[in-house]
């Protein structure tokens, strides 16, 4: 009777040690796949939000530099070069476009990919009316250009810094939303480590009080010796 109860016992927490292997592999895997998302969601933080933030600033300095490249060439009239104007605005140009080809390989969401294409449609309108701003000037019309400078060309180029800033405000509520997944996926990494310490303490415990169990029962079953 005392065997099988030893047996019983035996039985009991080899179950036990079976059950904590095997949660342990769970929650080890559980807690990788947490790993993985978090990486992957720091790079995401990295790549296709903090680099493509920069590509925005320097989008913005082009735009500028344009519209300030083209405010004095209006301003110094007939003695400035058109011609080194255009070769500076191809020289922003270029630049932009290797910029937005930047931005356009991150990954984006549906609204960012909506601003950029309104941005990029905005930047070769405005593109445009520089050319022709030029024109006037050259023609010997620069009233003219400086109207067109001062009204429709202001407007476009507010529109392109319009999306510029949508780009920004997007990068800001997505770059939150990735940190608040990864705060989330490290609570439950945490939450994982201690249900496994707890269970291993629990389940060490009771396989403990088995094994002293079963010490006594072997005292019991060694013979007396009288004098």
């Amino acid at each position: 009777m005392k065997w099988s109860f030893i047996i019983q016992q035996k039985l009991i927490a080899s179950l036990l040690l079976t059950g904590i292997m095997l949660l342990i592999i769970l929650s080890t895997i559980i807690s990788r796949s947490n790993i993985r998302d978090i990486d992957k969601s720091f790079s995401s933080i990295y790549s296709d939000r903090l680099v493509p933030a920069t590509g925005i600033v320097y989008l913005s300095e082009n735009l500028y530099d344009k519209r300030l490249l083209l405010e004095k060439h209006l301003l110094a009239g007939q003695g400035s070069s058109s011609a080194d104007v255009r070769r500076q605005l191809r020289l922003h140009d270029q630049r932009i476009d290797s910029l937005v080809r930047a931005f356009e390989k991150t990954f984006l969401v549906a609204e960012e990919s909506r601003s950029l294409r309104e941005f990029k449609v905005w930047t070769r309108a405005y593109a445009t009316l520089e050319q022709d701003i030029l024109r006037l000037s050259d023609a010997g019309d620069p009233g003219a250009g400086n109207r067109l400078f001062d009204a429709e060309s202001a407007d476009v180029f507010r529109l392109a810094i319009g999306r510029l800033n949508d780009l920004t405000r997007i990068q800001s509520v997505v770059g939150s939303e990735l940190v608040r997944e990864s705060r989330s996926e490290s609570s439950v990494f945490n939450l994982i480590s201690l249900l496994q310490i707890s269970v291993a303490v629990v389940i060490g415990a009771i396989v403990m009080g088995l094994i002293h169990n079963s010490k006594m029962i072997n005292q019991d079953n060694r013979p007396y010796h009288f004098n």
